[in-house]
């Protein structure tokens, strides 16, 4: 059984590391949608030692605090599940109030029909974070 997430990047590559790389899923209504991916083959957290589980926290962390800055979000979602891909790897999701699932996970069923026009305001925002954030990352 093939790992996408071993394969491929698995989204738009903002940034790659030695250890893990930071991607920009594209998930439909959710433009502010990254996730934090472990380079090597490891199914859980656990697996890590303590100073990677740190590293990999640390860049979790930055890029919520990118998301934060730069976008103001009502809240950030952060989650691991691996149920569909069994390889490491932290969503970080800016929601808002008008996003079409909020405040219903991103996985449920909609709420409301997708705000189009905040969408794309925000995928406008979205280069200057990337820049902020690989700067951040690559120091």
């Amino acid at each position: 059984m093939s790992c996408p997430l071993c394969t491929e990047d698995g989204g738009a590559l903002i940034w790659r590391g030695k250890q893990l790389r930071v991607i920009r899923a594209d998930e439909a209504g959710f433009p502010a949608f990254y996730r934090v991916v472990w380079n090597a083959h490891v199914a859980e957290f656990s697996d890590l030692t303590a100073s990677q589980r740190a590293h990999c926290m640390d860049v979790v962390v930055q890029v919520e605090q990118a998301l934060r800055q730069h976008l103001q979000p009502t809240k950030i979602n952060l989650a691991t599940l691996g149920n569909m891909v069994a390889h490491l790897h932290w969503h970080v999701i800016a929601r808002f109030d008008w996003d079409s699932h909020f405040p219903a996970p991103v996985w449920a069923t909609a709420q409301r029909p997708r705000a189009a026009q905040q969408e794309d305001a925000l995928r406008e925002r979205l280069p200057a974070l990337e820049a902020q954030l690989r700067r951040a990352l690559g120091s």
